[in-house]
């Protein structure tokens, strides 16, 4: 990646640990080249079904946000803020009102490249990770748009907002329907510190024990879709999330 100056990236995920085990590659590839990232989380992961050492719902939650902010730090994010929805019940949150959570970070921290989940729900197809897809794509737009909450500050336009794909599936679980993608990104000289930003999610290390046979052996890529830009524009295969910006 070329390193251009002032450049920001925002990621929005749904969990403690999405920030590493979806996008961990593409925050480090930016991070070294000179890009300012911020993570946006919306849970605290309390509903998960590795629980660690935790006591109570309460005490895996802080527990998840200490690990959050532990992986952050190894993936050189430079702001991330973990949000106070609840694991498990995105779907029921007000539309309009948590997108608008997200509008206003991103006029305020004005971001060049968005990325999220897709629809999908990503390879667990993890309902959370489909409405976090959804907010954030409906603020990547209205973000843009002077009809939409004109009181949370000046527009913004992002210049690309890209959702995380995948070239594999689990074995033994049930595959998604994910976007063909249009970047692939060669994230092997950073992949032992991927694997090292899960490993401080400490409370999840039997998912990593579990699959990172699996993903030793497909980890060195992460593929992700170009979903939206403000310039009509044919897709092309990329290896780079800024690249040409």
């Amino acid at each position: 990646m070329t390193e251009k100056p002032n450049r920001k990236l925002l990621c929005v995920t749904a969990h403690p640990d999405d920030e590493c085990f979806g996008f961990g590659g593409a925050l480090m590839l930016a991070a070294e080249a000179g890009v300012e990232t911020s993570v946006i989380c919306f849970t605290d992961g309390q509903a998960a079904t590795n629980r660690g050492d935790a006591t109570s719902p309460e005490h895996l939650g802080e527990m998840r946000r200490a690990e959050f902010a532990a992986s952050c730090k190894i993936l050189g994010v430079t702001h991330h803020e973990l949000l106070d929805y609840q694991d498990g019940q995105l779907e029921f949150a007000n539309f309009s009102d948590t997108a608008a959570k997200l509008v206003e970070r991103m006029r305020a921290y004005k971001p060049d490249v968005v990325l999220t989940f897709g629809g999908d729900g990503a390879m667990n197809t993890h309902a959370d990770h489909t409405m976090v897809s959804c907010f954030t794509t409906a603020a990547f737009h209205w973000a843009a748009s002077p009809k939409r909450f004109p009181a949370l500050g000046p527009v913004h336009t992002a210049q690309r907002l890209f959702y995380n794909t995948t070239h594999f599936f689990f074995p033994g679980r049930p595959a998604p329907l994910p976007a063909p993608w249009t970047v692939t990104l060669d994230v092997t000289r950073v992949q032992a510190r991927k694997f090292e930003a899960f490993r401080a999610h400490t409370s999840q290390l039997p998912l990593m024990e579990k699959f990172q046979s699996y993903f030793e052996k497909r980890a060195g890529q992460e593929v992700y879709t170009l979903i939206a830009t403000p310039k009509p524009q044919p897709a092309v295969q990329m290896t780079d999330l800024f690249e040409g910006l």
